[in-house]
């Protein structure tokens, strides 16, 4: 028996719903089509119990497969925007405050910069 994998392991609940909805799809997918289990796994290069495993939500089944079977339906093209930066909503707020301070550091240079020249204006002004 293989050893299942740590990052299956943790993943979190709404992750593995995530998984099963999108395998439920796929299944709905196929029966529309009128395709068999058979058919179907044929077409993804997966064994029947394989598919069948993907249409209850097995994280364990590969995402090539998954990738595959999401082929088959026109929604391949998915995957590429899944990881996309514009929708990573933590690096986009990472990205926020890093700019929000380097304009803090740039202001509080501006402002060293700004009182050391009227310091030094007031010290090459002569006293009368």
């Amino acid at each position: 028996m293989s050893k299942q994998s740590q990052a299956v392991l943790n993943l979190t609940p709404a992750t593995l719903s995530a998984i099963e909805t999108m395998g439920s799809h796929l299944a709905v997918a196929r029966v529309r089509r009128k395709e068999s289990l058979a058919t179907r796994a044929k077409r993804i290069g997966v064994s029947v119990p394989t598919l069948s495993r993907m249409e209850n939500g097995d994280p364990t089944v590969s995402l090539g497969a998954y990738a595959q079977a999401l082929w088959l339906i026109g929604r391949d093209g998915e995957l590429a925007r899944i990881a996309a930066p514009e929708f990573d909503r933590d690096a986009l707020e990472m990205d926020v405050n890093e700019a929000i301070q380097l304009g803090k550091q740039r202001a509080t240079r501006a402002m060293n910069v700004r009182l050391s020249r009227q310091a030094n204006a007031r010290k090459a002004t002569p006293k009368t």
